[in-house]
């Protein structure tokens, strides 16, 4: 519901609210372009002193106006001719045109009624409207996203339109509301909507019917000092009845022109100051700095209306349509997602689909937005969960398993967890196991016990349905295929082979970088964006499951590189290792934001082994800023697998690679990367006290010697990988 709330309002009203936003960011210039142009008045300067200096300049002034970024303008007319100038207190000259700004006044009119009077005023609140409900629901789903109010910039994962998309909206929304809510109050005030509150004094019947006290003496002018000042205004001349109307920020009163006699006076009503308050807050006048601010977080909207489209275009394509999906509160079952790359709501979609069949009415929506309070009709819950990364949370599920902490008791229906990960991974279904056992210290019944499916298989996730029909007596059959990203054609220009004389072949594989559309360009979009790190996958002939390697190149280098070793039986390693140059493959892009090198110029340690060496190669390689990095690089033999052994010399000389140490495990001394890094225990132990980032490649065996070691050196510093991992220091791409 929120997201939908968001969503078409955004979509719907996207043209007229950037007219406005982009709009008052220009005008919010302008205030603070007055108060920097405008000459103000000395301190301690009083009305009467300013009025007695303009009076002289120009005798036929007629009203002194003060705005509030300190401008003083007087208003004349000189044998019947009128004039105005903007005024220097210290001399009561005129310094400048009075005349309004042209640019500002289009503005003005573009902002406020798109030039088409009452019409365009009521359209320009609409998107004010619009602006909150954006802001307000957009507000809600960052909390959603991110796991809670408390968490508002927790750091976040995700397609680059995305991240920005939110990374904008934390920054802007407070700015958007007060903004749009202001933009409301005016416009009702506008048309006459809301009271008017406001307070003028009344002009008592009887004055002295004389003319020309001096300025200089009138004790009310004398003790008003010019920065309370907003307006004077002078009797009409030869008129004995009419009186000088003084308004300050304090209220509105009379003076007598023939004897300098307060008259009456009327305080600014609380209705008038929240008015005021409310136009200042809205303009920036009076308070140009507060303008600026607001005018820059107003740049936000156009820039999350272009990510909002691309992040709604992103997910038509990788959320299917799920045809029928009930409102939570109808619905017997709520079934609820877990997904990082998308691949999971199409299971979820398939399950949807069939105990609708079955005669079921079927909510599905993501883990993220778990409501319990909501089910009111629900009798059982069923959650699809993947797993992002080490064990954590993916996307769609944010802040899930803090909203079941805080749950003083589960619903009371009975709950099934399926996991999906593949087998290869140390954490294979990390993030399942893990709201299983959350579920289970809560107490919630299980409908059915904790499964797991991999690698995306049809075959485990019928099973799985069999099972869960027999669970809810139904006749259950699950026929799910998975849809695949779309591929790019690769082909390769060049492979350096390794290992073939051990009978161990590997190659180091580099592919023409393929085109890019225009459109692919500005979205980021397949091959158009990616870094080293990240992950093709390939799909073999005769498999329906493809096999993912991590790149050793980025975009700027210009072409795709990968380092596959040839496995017995292996489809995808065989077919790959078995291509010439000039031969393609079909291959897609998927982003792998948890392993990066991070920005900064703090120093990398990079460690891997065998092929596990091909993305830190890659970051070695992107290193054009001479960040410090220490590459530890375990092999079998330097005759076999020394990947990249020709480009490390050049790569130091240039800068891009301070240090390699190399461990070779089928020497005349077995040595591991391991063991390389207690070799240099204390070098490694200072470098993560002074904040290095450490980064781990290769086989789950290799990662989980190399947490021993680091355990082991850092003991007595009383750091630890595990807290190296919880600040986001140690991350690993490991199979």
């Amino acid at each position: 519901m929120i997201r939908a709330l968001h969503r078409w309002p955004g979509l719907l009203a996207l043209a007229l609210l950037t007219v406005l936003a982009l709009s008052g960011a220009a005008l919010s210039v302008f205030p603070a372009a007055e108060r920097l142009a405008a000459p103000q008045a000395e301190e301690g300067l009083t009305v009467a002193a300013l009025a007695d200096r303009i009076q002289a300049v120009y005798p036929g002034v007629e009203q002194i106006r003060r705005s509030p970024s300190g401008r003083i303008t007087a208003y004349w007319f000189d044998q019947g001719t009128p004039g105005a100038a903007v005024i220097d207190p210290a001399t009561g000259e005129g310094v400048a045109s009075a005349d309004p700004n042209q640019v500002e006044r289009w503005l003005t009119n573009l902002h406020r009624s798109l030039f088409l009077g009452d019409g365009g005023r009521i359209a320009m609140a609409a998107g004010a409207a619009a602006m909150l409900v954006l802001s307000l629901s957009g507000a809600a789903l960052v909390a959603r996203r991110t796991g809670g109010w408390r968490r508002w910039f927790a750091p976040l994962r995700g397609p680059l339109a995305g991240r920005l998309h939110v990374e904008i909206a934390r920054i802007a929304v407070v700015g958007l509301v007060l903004s749009a809510t202001t933009a409301l109050w005016m416009t009702a005030s506008t048309f006459d909507l809301l009271p008017d509150g406001g307070a003028t004094p009344t002009i008592p019947a009887e004055v002295s019917g004389e003319t020309g006290f001096p300025l200089d003496q009138m004790a009310r002018l004398q003790q008003t000092p010019v920065a309370e000042l907003r307006e004077l205004s002078f009797p009409y001349p030869g008129d004995t009845t009419d009186v000088f109307t003084l308004k300050t920020d304090q209220g509105t009163g009379y003076l007598d022109q023939g004897t300098g006699a307060f008259l009456a006076w009327a305080d600014l009503t609380g209705w008038e100051r929240v008015s005021e308050t409310i136009y200042m807050l809205h303009t920036g006048q009076g308070a140009a700095v507060l303008g600026l601010v607001l005018g820059f977080m107003a740049l936000g909207v156009p820039a999350m209306g272009a990510t909002g489209v691309l992040v709604w275009l992103a997910g038509r394509r990788g959320r299917p349509r799920i045809r029928g999906n009930q409102p939570a509160g109808r619905a017997e079952t709520i079934l609820l997602v877990g997904s990082e790359g998308g691949t999971t709501w199409g299971f979820a979609a398939t399950l949807h689909a069939a105990l609708t069949e079955a005669g079921q009415t079927v909510h599905v929506g993501p883990m993220s937005g778990f409501a319990p309070e909501r089910y009111t009709r629900a009798e059982r819950v069923i959650i699809l969960a993947a797993t992002y990364g080490d064990g954590a949370a993916p996307a769609s599920a944010a802040g899930f398993l803090d909203r079941l902490s805080a749950l003083d008791s589960v619903p009371d229906i009975p709950l099934a967890v399926l996991g999906f990960g593949d087998r290869s991974f140390p954490a294979y279904c990390a993030f399942a196991n893990a709201v299983d056992q959350a579920a289970r210290a809560k107490g919630w019944p299980e409908l059915t016990p904790l499964d797991t499916i991999d690698r995306q298989s049809p075959q485990d996730f019928a099973r799985w349905g069999r099972a869960l029909g027999t669970a809810l007596g139904l006749n259950l059959e699950l026929s799910h295929q998975p849809v695949l990203p779309k591929t790019e054609t690769l082909t390769l220009i060049s492979r350096r082979d390794y290992g073939a004389e051990v009978q161990a072949g590997a190659s180091i594989l580099r592919f023409a970088l393929p085109r890019a559309t225009l459109w692919q360009r500005l979205r980021g979009d397949r091959f158009a964006r990616f870094m080293a790190g990240d992950l093709i996958g390939v799909l073999p002939a005769g498999s329906p499951v493809p096999r993912l390697y991590s790149l050793a190149s980025g975009r700027r280098d210009g072409f795709v590189e990968i380092v596959v070793r040839k496995h017995p039986g292996g489809l995808a390693s065989s077919q790959l290792t078995a291509l010439e140059p000039g031969d393609t493959i079909a291959a897609f892009l998927r982003r792998n934001p948890g392993f990066r090198p991070g920005r900064g110029q703090t120093p990398l340690i990079l460690i891997g082994a065998g092929t596990g060496i091909g993305p830190l190669a890659g970051f070695v390689r992107g290193n054009a800023r001479r960040r410090p990095v220490h590459l530890f690089f375990g092999m079998r033999h330097p005759d076999s697998d020394f990947f990249y052994g020709n480009d490390f010399p050049a790569w130091q000389e240039e800068g891009r690679l301070t240090r390699l140490v190399t461990a070779v495990s089928r020497g005349a001394r077995p040595h591991y990367v391991q063991d390389a890094l207690r070799d240099d225990a204390a070098q490694v132990a200072r470098l993560i006290r002074e904040g290095a980032r450490v980064m781990v490649c290769g086989g789950r065996d290799m990662a989980a010697g190399v947490t021993d070691a680091l355990a082991e050196i850092l003991a007595p510093s009383g750091l630890t990988p595990a807290a190296l991992k919880a600040e986001g220091r140690y991350v690993e791409d490991v199979y």
